[in-house]
């Protein structure tokens, strides 16, 4: 397959470019600015692109079976501070990044699309959503260490997913648990809808090297085509 991945040198995206080079994909990987950016490894194509352009996306699509989308703003792997503090700054940009995929997937409507969102739209209970719940979501940003603030981008993301749910192109929506860290690539976890998958100590989380296995995977063999998954231990 062809597979695109824009945020190809973020933390996950990084991880789904060597997975999917790892199972013999022909890869382009998209950054924000990919001049004089150094690959040797067969097989990739660095291209710059700009997510929250549709034209920008549309000309890169010619060719892909796939466009994997890990945008954040910033580049979180380097500078997580950043990220954070864009994410409050504009927590718009997640459902405007989702538009304007849509928009470009306009003219190439057989081209899936897969966005890594997050875990903010699961459902905590039947009916409650975990970015609806103030207690649930500043007693979950209070133990990832990130600042309360940041709860508006965990909506944003939430309005990425309602912004796809609105569509009807082949898109798939990611969510990955809760606790996602760079770890082992076991393999082994199970699969989600809309609720979190937890382990046996009631703990949402899984290693950025398994949620680019699961990535990869549903590339290769879609089964949740405008639908959102997860994954947990």
């Amino acid at each position: 397959m062809h597979i695109g991945v824009i945020g190809a040198g973020g933390t996950i995206g990084s991880r789904v470019v060597a997975e999917a080079l790892g199972r013999g994909h022909q890869v382009t990987a998209f950054s924000r600015n990919a001049a004089g950016i150094a690959e040797e490894r067969e097989n990739v194509t660095w291209k710059s692109v700009d997510v929250l352009d549709a034209d920008s996306v549309a000309a890169v699509l010619p060719g892909l079976d796939v466009l994997i989308s890990g945008y954040q703003p910033g580049n979180a792997s380097t500078d997580m501070a950043d990220t954070v503090a864009r994410s409050i700054a504009d927590p718009t940009v997640y459902a405007t990044a989702a538009r304007a995929l849509l928009k470009a997937l306009e003219s190439h409507p057989r081209t899936r699309l897969i966005v890594i969102g997050g875990a903010g739209s699961l459902e905590v209970e039947p009916g409650l959503v975990h970015a609806d719940s103030d207690a649930h979501l500043h007693e979950s940003l209070d133990a990832l260490g990130l600042p309360r603030e940041y709860a508006v981008a965990v909506r944003g993301h939430r309005d990425a997913l309602d912004v796809l749910r609105a569509s009807n192109r082949l898109w798939t929506y990611f969510s990955p648990a809760e606790n996602i860290a760079p770890g082992e690539r076991t393999g082994r976890f199970r699969i989600g809808g809309d609720q979190p998958v937890l382990d046996a100590d009631g703990r949402s989380r899984i290693s950025v090297e398994d949620a680019a296995v699961a990535l990869v995977d549903e590339a290769e063999l879609p089964r949740f085509v405008q639908r959102r998954f997860t994954i947990g231990y």
